[in-house]
């Protein structure tokens, strides 16, 4: 049951990553002092990846707490 810690850990790596890539191309963009108009399109480009990571970085917590239990 240990891989499943590892799986899990590796899983929430990847989407803490994917959390600060959104959250970098967020600000950057804020920081090219677009128009509202323009910074929504980004917003709107970089939130299926928000939510995507998101649900990558539960999904190993989740994994991690199975094998934890199962330990």
């Amino acid at each position: 049951m240990e891989i499943l810690i590892w799986i899990g850990g590796g899983l929430s790596a990847a989407g803490l990553l994917g959390l600060v890539w959104s959250i970098i191309r967020v600000v950057s963009a804020r920081k090219k002092g677009l128009s509202d108009d323009d910074l929504r399109d980004v917003v709107q480009k970089v939130l299926p990846y928000n939510m995507a990571a998101l649900g990558l970085s539960i999904l190993g917590l989740m994994l991690v707490m199975v094998g934890l239990m199962l330990s």
